[in-house]
């Protein structure tokens, strides 16, 4: 029975023009329920039969018309149906033509002014047709001029085709995600082996937009109504994240007012009341992709709600304006209305916790050192053969004087074609009166090849070759008018190695499980709700180099339970900052002033020279943690080094005549996804045949250890080079980790000796003193400390504002309760300009304060739809991988900032007995951390300084001794030590 209203009882009639498989969902279920508790509309279900058999003219006339497409939906006949009766339609038919061409939602939105990411068309009118507009190199594709480097997303033009791929860069690997719809727990799989995009069809492509993980999902009801889910993307690794009733977990979260307006645009743009569309939030903007029809969200009943209220106002406006649209106070359904179960994870804990009584974590900061990797190198040449110099000015444009860089696999595969070409098939010397520079230089080049060719594949990250030219001559021109320069002479260096293992990603991956479980206090796995539900602001930062890039992916792969390989990890969360993470160039004069009197300490062997210490304060001496005998153990190294050198030099010549009996010109295997990230299965292979681990065979083996042999000790000058310590202890500790099986005599007690030395060295060369240390480590740490002052400054300003608000909320204060002015409030406090984007992650720009605000925009949990009992907690984590220089250094500042003049009187920011216990620590091995944490006592007054606290705490990584890794066969240390608590 209608309700009277105004004298008028008959009811609005609503026809549900719409597939049975779609009428009947839940969310459309629970919308038309709430509508028809008001009393004033009558819902009208065509129906299957109706829609598909039979004429227009014989379908139920309405006065409202729900009808959308949908698989097999004859969408033009219902156009025909809209024209007859002219019925008010939710949905306008025409445009919905449109969202099944991806070309044409693009255009559209562009023409309404709505930012899409950056993309380029390519059209085929046949399979496979070749296109002169289009091309595809190793990295990138290019259309029309336009080139886009991977990372970059390929999309079918249809709409309905949701077989979508990503292309990922060799220097993160390589490879290609498939995205597709759910099925099962799976929306996506990487194929490490597919680097070449597709050809049978037109597609898209479009610039990879890093969201940090996650999508968001906007749904209108309406221009004036949005409401925002997230998502785990499936960029990450795939899998969907269930609750207990196998439904997907989303969380509601707060649009910007930017976003509102872009909501808003996309509703009207395509005149569609009801949709959805993807948000990309990327760097501070937000960009509009793949707009679809109509869209509800799942499993809100405030949602639900509000869509009833908003449609019945819509239907009454459109057909009887003469009532009154406003909500009853009470709305019919409320009293029936089913409690809302709570949202649990399956793989994720629920509880939330407080340190203390009244403590909540508000802030993790954490720098750490990438994992396990294998020996750095580098190979210095000087080069006159004219194959390399014209490889060298095609790559650098024809310029003779210009230096060039070689790291693509196109550009490393004609270096190793070159290469083959010019070394010679037998050893200089053994057959022929070469001298003896002919020999080196032949055998250096020997060494590139064997460099390029080792693992079977290129992989830029990992590989990299320099050639600078050094000598010009005058020839005259091809076509005889004029001369032109022409180089004759140019320095090659090429460097490798410093690999990320195996062992090195499981590091980082169990650390990354133990911070999980560990470094959130009462959050248990609960990180991962806390994370999902846009309450963990976490960010990543990397410096440029491949072993610190994948740490940093293993270590994410372990905190977020991730499962999957590390590219697409890589791409999707880690940003590379090398202005901030990269390089000693800031401080090279001092350090090289620390290394001669370090050579000056230890060559004297004078223990006058460890002076300024005392037995209370015994870090403040010069040189502290040399052993006393320094100048005695140099000689033993030499000699130990040059037995252990023997030896792999007997395993090469071995390895080197079996090589002889190859072609030079045998085909490199293909790319083994397998071996470039370091299996254990192939080292197990290669154990069993008595080969190194990993892709190094015995000849460049013996090439590390007889540069090492050279290097430390100059038997013609008589002369020792402490900066090769660091080398040899290096590349002892890596054979016996992983190669301990060929059983090289004399390298356990070699690395005892490399150590105690190494101990001293390492760390005395980025300072003598603590005040040479600070100086030091102020210059080369200064951007990450400038940027960690920053992350320590937002959160406790964005603690204090969530604090006042809650504050005035509980004190009963005026404040408006609108959805805009609360937005505004929330904008205000939590997000930053929405116009300004930052172009490079390693831009000097990158340190300047506003700027870094401008690129953290902070996004929030709605409190008004999420289903979580504390919707304002919020923890920020900011992660920093680098390398062991970057440690020593923030560790040096951290430890001696008091020492500067600026602070005289301060006490140091770490206690006394931490730094006793720091000065016995000798090395910051693998995986080695700084770890600060930011507390808020909400118990507090506001202005005490006792309202924050910040706990540091430290780890020396993974510092079990090679000698026991060997015994125990257990190859992961960790121990935290806590250093200070600063209150303020």
């Amino acid at each position: 029975m209608g309700v009277q209203r105004a004298g008028v009882d008959k009811k609005i009639t609503i026809g549900v023009c719409v597939m049975e498989k779609k009428v009947f969902s839940a969310p459309m279920g629970q919308i038309f329920e709430r509508l028809q508790a008001f009393g004033e509309f009558e819902i009208i279900h065509f129906g299957d039969k109706v829609i598909l058999e039979d004429p227009i003219e014989s379908w139920p006339i309405c006065d409202c018309l729900i009808a959308f497409y949908s698989s097999g939906y004859p969408l033009e006949k219902a156009e025909a149906y809209a024209a007859l009766r002219k019925p008010f339609l939710v949905n306008e038919l025409e445009p919905q033509h449109l969202l099944h061409d991806r070309r044409k939602v693009y255009e559209r939105l562009e023409m309404f002014g709505i930012p899409v990411p950056r993309y380029a068309l390519v059209n085929r009118e046949v399979p496979y047709q070749e296109l002169d507009f289009f091309v595809e190199e190793e990295d990138f594709v290019e259309v029309h001029g336009n080139r886009f480097w991977k990372p970059f997303v390929e999309k079918p033009i249809h709409g309905d085709d949701h077989s979508i791929m990503i292309y990922y860069p060799s220097s993160a690997g390589g490879g290609m995600k498939e995205l597709f719809r759910k099925v099962g727990n799976r929306s996506s799989e990487f194929h490490p082996e597919v680097r070449r995009v597709r050809r049978e069809g037109s597609y898209i492509y479009e610039e990879f937009m890093p969201t940090g993980g996650t999508d968001v999902k906007v749904y209108t009801v309406g221009p004036e109504y949005a409401h925002a889910e997230a998502r785990k993307s499936p960029v990450v690794d795939g899998v969907v994240m269930r609750n207990p009733d196998g439904k997907e977990v989303r969380y509601p979260v707060l649009l910007t007012p930017n976003e509102k307006q872009m909501a808003r645009e996309v509703c009207m743009a395509f005149r569609q009341v009801v949709c959805g569309f993807d948000l990309l939030r990327c760097e501070g903007r937000s960009y509009v992709c793949d707009v679809n029809g109509w869209s509800f969200v799942k499993n809100s009943y405030k949602y639900y709600d509000d869509a009833a209220c908003v449609l019945r106002k819509m239907f009454i406006d459109a057909k009887a304006p003469h009532l009154s649209a406003a909500i009853p106070p009470i709305l019919p359904w409320k009293v029936n209305e089913p409690v809302q179960p709570s949202e649990g994870l399956t793989r994720q804990g629920s509880g939330l916790g407080t340190f203390g009584q009244s403590e909540e974590l508000r802030c993790v900061i954490v720098v750490m050192r990438h994992g396990d990797r294998t020996p750095k190198q580098k190979v210095k040449l000087k080069v006159t053969e004219e194959r390399l110099l014209n490889l060298m000015l095609k790559y650098n444009g024809g310029r003779p004087r210009s230096e060039t860089k070689l790291k693509s696999a196109v550009q490393l595969q004609d270096l190793l074609d070159a290469t083959r070409m010019l070394v010679p098939r037998s050893r200089p010397g053994r057959e022929s009166d070469s001298e003896a520079e002919d020999i080196e230089h032949a055998e250096k080049l020997r060494q590139v090849k064997a460099v390029l060719e080792e693992g079977g594949h290129f992989s830029g990250i990992y590989r990299k070759v320099q050639l600078k030219p050094l000598k010009w001559v005058k020839v005259a021109k091809i076509n005889g008018e004029g001369e032109e320069e022409r180089p004759v002479e140019a320095l090659m260096v090429l460097k490798y190695g410093g690999v990320l293992t195996h062992a090195g990603r499981k590091q980082a991956e169990e650390l990354g499980r133990f911070f999980r479980n560990n470094m959130y206090p009462g959050e248990g796995t609960g990180l991962l709700r806390l994370h999902s539900t846009y309450r963990h602001d976490l960010k990543i930062y990397s410096s440029d180099e491949g072993r610190v890039q994948m740490s940093a992916a293993a270590f994410a792969k372990g905190l977020l339970d991730l499962e999957g390989q590390l590219t697409p990890i890589l791409v999707s969360l880690v940003s590379k900052d090398s202005s901030m993470l990269d390089g000693l160039d800031n401080a090279s004069s001092e350090m090289e002033e620390a290394k001669a009197r370090l050579n000056d300490i230890i060559i004297n062997g004078s223990n006058k020279s460890h002076r300024n210490g005392s037995s209370e304060f015994p870090w403040m001496a010069d040189g502290v943690g040399l052993p006393h005998n320094a100048s005695e153990l140099l000689p033993k190294l030499v000699k130990l080094t040059k037995k252990v050198t023997e030896q792999v030099r007997l395993l090469a010549k071995d390895e080197d005549e079996n090589l002889a009996e190859t072609s030079a010109y045998d085909v490199i295997p293909p790319y083994d996804q397998a071996r470039a990230l370091g299996k254990t299965n192939i080292d197990v292979d290669r154990i069993a045949a008595g080969l190194p681990c990993g892709s190094e065979g015995f000849l460049l083996m013996y090439a590390r250890w007889r540069k090492l042999e050279r290097d430390l000790y100059n038997e013609r000058k008589v002369r020792f080079d402490i900066t090769q310590i660091p080398d040899v202890y290096d590349s002892c500790k890596y054979d016996l980790l992983h190669n301990a099986h060929l059983n090289l005599e004399g390298l356990d007690e070699l690395f005892k000796v490399a150590q105690l030395l190494a101990d001293g060295v390492i760390p005395n060369e980025y300072g003598i003193n603590p005040k040479q240390k600070l100086k030091i480590g102020s210059k080369i740490a200064r951007r990450l400390l400038g940027k960690i002052l920053i992350d320590l400054r937002n959160t406790r300003e964005e603690a204090i504002g969530v604090a006042e608000l809650k504050s005035n909320q509980e004190q009963g204060v005026t404040i408006s309760k609108t959805e805009k002015e609360d937005t505004d409030y929330l904008s205000k406090h939590f997000t930053k300009n929405d116009d300004t984007r930052r172009t490079s992650t390693t831009s000097e720009k990158s340190m300047d304060q506003d700027d870094d605000d401008d690129k953290e925009i902070k996004y929030r949990l709605d409190p008004k739809y999420a289903n979580v009992r504390t919707p304002e907690r919020h923890v920020r984590t900011r992660l920093y991988f680098t390398s062991e220089s970057h440690i020593h250094s923030l560790m040096n500042v951290l430890r001696y900032c008091n020492l500067d003049e600026s602070l005289q009187g301060e006490e140091s920011l770490v206690c006394h007995s931490a730094l006793e216990r720091l000065c016995k620590t000798k090395e910051l091995d693998y995986m080695s951390y700084i770890v600060l944490r930011m507390f808020e006592n909400t118990a507090v007054p506001l202005e005490d300084p006792k309202r924050f606290r910040i706990e540091l705490t430290f780890s020396r990584g993974a510092d079990l001794s090679p000698l026991e890794v060997a015994a125990t066969g257990f190859f992961y240390g960790h121990c935290s030590v806590l250093l200070a608590f600063v209150f303020g």
